[in-house]
């Protein structure tokens, strides 16, 4: 065999099956940055809305990578456009051109609904959709009473963890570590109209909104609070920027949650769901005024916008289109959404399309999400008391049937446990 032509496992590099789980973790803190904390599991293989760890233990995954995984894993038409795609070309600077590039551009503003004049750049993750975003408001400086110098954003936000992203980002523990972060960033209460409109003034460059706050437990602002935002912005030339990171592509039931609002921003940042669990992210600026504000030199990325990544994007939103995905997500959303609130110790569910959160009538979610792992299913806790439900848009009504006929005993579980760890310490 040719040694341009090696087998991968022959040469070591692939041994997703060599090592149980507790090996390939050992091995995780002999060799990872200490950032992410200890992993729950090993992962080794995906298909739909179910995967396998080391040990060959099945979870039903309803977290699909945080809202990433849309159309679960290992999708057969993405892979193979990926696949295909890469054997033609993988990689050119934007100093070029692609064809996979253009054509997601020109669909990403034919499903937003994007006036003429509207615009695409494409970036690798959210966090960097985020800071695009920042450095588009920061070009909006010229105000009729003096330069534009205030970003408002709301309490309870979560846009990234880079420095510009995580000045948006409204979480302490997050940003006092890194502080001094870039200024001018004022966060203000979550869905009050009232303090919006004591905030948004002719100094004003932009107001930063997810249209669902889901580090904060899934949490909706009002359409009235969208439509006053939209009010105020163009009222004082503030630019409208809408993180649509998590809830995009199709997460709600609409192909973006502003849709249902009625309210159409002057940007709006992707990623998550964008390619299908390829990296891939964008900022959407609509209409000309908000497209012309950066110009050449003044922003970029080396891999952004590359013909594997938006090729893999285009056939993620093929997939959704064909199969009528929207649709499928508002009745399994709200299957799951009925079925959980009638469950006991269930206190509020919170539910758009397949982003859901819900509050137990106790601080046992930490323990819950060990309690369910160990059952075979894959969510995650915002909070003491919340578990959120971000699934794969394929998720079947089985699949949601059988984490719902599971819930009370996971709940039970979690509960001894949590009495039972209390007692140790109390000991």
């Amino acid at each position: 065999m040719s040694r341009h032509a090696l087998e991968p496992r022959e040469e070591g590099l692939l041994e997703t099956q060599s090592a149980s789980g507790a090996e390939w973790l050992a091995r995780y803190s002999g060799s990872m940055l200490n950032v992410f904390g200890t992993p729950q599991r090993v992962l080794v293989r995906g298909a739909g809305a179910l995967v396998w760890d080391a040990d060959g233990t099945e979870y039903l995954d309803l977290l699909g990578g945080i809202a990433v995984n849309a159309l679960g894993h290992a999708h057969p038409f993405v892979t193979s456009v990926i696949s295909s795609q890469l054997a033609t070309l993988g990689h050119v600077s934007n100093f070029f051109a692609s064809p996979p590039q253009i054509a997601l551009a020109e669909k990403l503003l034919q499903l937003s609904g994007a006036p003429e004049g509207s615009k695409v750049f494409f970036t690798n993750s959210g966090t960097e959709s985020n800071e695009a975003a920042f450095k588009l408001a920061r070009r909006n400086s010229d105000g009729p009473d003096g330069p534009r110098r205030k970003i408002v954003a709301l309490e309870g936000a979560f846009h990234g963890r880079t420095m510009g992203a995580l000045a948006l980002t409204a979480k302490q523990a997050y940003r006092e570590p890194f502080e001094p972060l870039p200024g001018g960033v004022v966060h203000i209460p979550f869905n009050d109209q009232d303090a919006l409109r004591a905030a948004v003034d002719s100094g004003t460059a932009a107001v930063f909104l997810e249209p669902i706050q889901g580090e904060a437990g899934v949490r909706p602002l009002d359409a009235e609070y969208l439509r006053l935002a939209r009010e105020l912005c163009t009222e004082h030339g503030a630019l409208l920027i809408l993180d649509e990171v998590q809830t995009g592509v199709g997460r709600t039931g609409e192909w973006f949650a502003f849709q249902d609002s009625g309210v159409l921003p002057d940007a709006m940042t992707l990623a998550k769901g964008l390619g299908g669990g390829f990296p891939i992210g964008a900022l959407v600026t609509f209409g000309e005024r908000a497209s012309a504000l950066l110009n050449p030199g003044q922003h970029g990325t080396t891999f952004g916008g590359n013909p594997v990544g938006t090729a893999a994007a285009l056939a993620t939103l093929h997939v959704i289109e064909q199969q009528g995905l929207l649709a499928q997500v508002r009745a399994t959303g709200e299957r799951l959404r009925d079925g959980l609130a009638a469950l006991d110790g269930v206190t509020e569910v919170r539910q758009c399309g397949l982003l859901i959160g819900l509050d137990l009538d106790s601080d046992v979610a930490p323990a819950f999400i060990t309690a369910a792992l160990d059952a075979g299913f894959i969510l995650n806790a915002p909070g003491p008391r919340t578990l959120r439900l971000a699934p794969p848009l394929i998720l079947s009504a089985e699949q949601a049937d059988r984490f719902l006929a599971a819930f009370p005993a996971i709940l039970s579980t979690a509960l001894t446990s949590q009495t039972a760890q209390a007692a140790a310490a109390a000991e």
